[in-house]
């Protein structure tokens, strides 16, 4: 057709000739919207799923844990194909909430759910989630919230730093709605029943999957570990995670939650003795099991008791098997309790580990010194601020009290606490 067209006389072969002469003369740089005819498929490359936003780093598919002030410090979100390791407190208080924000994000956005545990029912689990809050709602809490806070503190206000009151807070921008990425959830209110039975997931409760008659080989997994890699991997290759079924009118995420792995419910003596030799067990199950997760649509968040776990050795290998690590630091039974500096938190939160995808640099925040707060309805991370001492009411006792403290969290937090660093004017 192409000779046809370019082998006319006259007029209509000079014209047909310039046509082509045209086209060819044309830059790289296309004008955005949709074309004239429709035929070539305009259309974007990148995968439409609901609830995920590729990355404006590295491109990446991302999705959201449920907790946007984490997706801001994680560089946007939680990547498809990689584990997200929760370091949980000491008394396993507050990382079951991130777990929970976690699956309560796939229901939301329609994802299909795994949820593997050893102490409770999945199906327990998921009942116990916290309701979403949309934007009006968002609002009211936390201007409930903030009036709160300024009635009790009205007098501390204003001995508050300039320079403090300049830093942008965590959770500064307002909620999304239902269709966008990342929402705010009530933990004084359970999810409703109408999504749970809309949703589709699959559970995992290890006591119902042991059987006493088989017993592990040495030197592989245990038998926990391996009934988990037997059910995660159907699940992908069965259900089409994994791009082998191209039939399907629309491609999902898998969102994988395991609960406590590695603890003695697991029947992994790992937090027993410090010499184990099933560490190699865990170590060798994140192996397998993060490359089921490099090729499939799936993301997945480990909660793991690693402050029990003897062999300091074991903890780095976990850590380097994992894509991203944070670590909880709660509060309850430790100095920090009572001390007058922390009295507007609940404890530290942790950034250990931020993936490296698609390049050699990771997308680190600059905020290092980061505290989570557990209010009436809302889990919040903050910057942790310390209260400034540049005013002479300030009694000899309690400079003291701010120069052991600022010893305490070391450099680049609250130097000019007391001490002999302190600037007495």
């Amino acid at each position: 057709m192409a000779a046809v067209a370019t082998c006319g006389t006259g007029a209509g072969g000079a014209g047909s000739v310039a046509a082509v002469t045209n086209m060819n003369s044309v830059t790289s740089f296309q004008r955005k919207g949709p074309r004239a005819g429709g035929a070539d498929g305009g259309g974007s490359r990148l995968v439409s799923i609901p609830g995920t936003r590729p990355s404006v780093r590295n491109g990446q598919l991302l999705v959201s844990t449920g907790l946007p002030a984490l997706d801001q410090l994680l560089g946007g979100g939680l990547a498809v194909g990689t584990i997200l390791l929760i370091e949980e407190d000491k008394y396993n208080i507050y990382s079951p909430l991130l777990l929970k924000y976690f699956l309560a994000e796939g229901i939301l956005n329609g994802h299909t759910l795994l949820v593997a545990s050893a102490k409770e029912d999945p199906a327990d689990i998921l009942q116990n989630l916290p309701a979403p809050l949309l934007d009006d709602n968002y609002k009211k809490e936390s201007n409930e919230d903030t009036c709160n806070h300024k009635t009790a503190d009205s007098n501390v206000e204003m001995k508050i730093a300039w320079r403090y009151q300049l830093l942008p807070k965590m959770e500064q921008a307002g909620p999304v709605s239902s269709s966008r990425f990342g929402h705010y959830y009530d933990i004084s209110k359970r999810i409703p029943q109408e999504l749970i039975g809309a949703s589709k997931w699959h559970g995992f409760f290890l006591p119902e999957k042991l059987s006493p008659s088989l017993e592990a080989e040495p030197c592989s997994l245990n038998h926990g570990y391996l009934k988990l890699l037997h059910f995660i991997q159907s699940i992908i290759y069965e259900e089409g995670f994994d791009g082998s079924n191209p039939q399907k009118k629309q491609k999902n995420i898998l969102r994988i939650g395991i609960q406590s792995l590695g603890s003695p419910l697991w029947d992994d003596d790992i937090c027993c003795t410090e010499n184990c030799d099933s560490g190699h067990s865990l170590t060798r199950f994140l192996y397998v099991l993060r490359g089921l997760l490099r090729t499939s649509l799936s993301a997945c968040v480990v909660t793991m008791p690693s402050h029990l776990i003897q062999n300091k050795a074991i903890i780095t290998r976990v850590r380097n098997l994992s894509d991203t690590v944070v670590g909880l630091e709660s509060f309850i039974g430790s100095e920090k309790e009572t001390n007058p500096l922390y009295k507007d938190y609940h404890g530290l939160i942790h950034i250990r580990q931020v993936p490296r995808l698609n390049n050699l640099t990771c997308d680190v925040s600059d905020v290092k010194d980061l505290a989570f707060k557990l209010k009436r309805k809302l889990f919040t991370i903050e910057r942790l601020h310390l209260p400034p001492d540049l005013s002479d009411t300030v009694s000899r006792s309690s400079k003291q009290d701010l120069a052991a403290s600022a010893e305490v969290l070391g450099p680049g937090c609250g130097m000019m606490a007391g001490g002999k660093k302190h600037l007495d004017f």
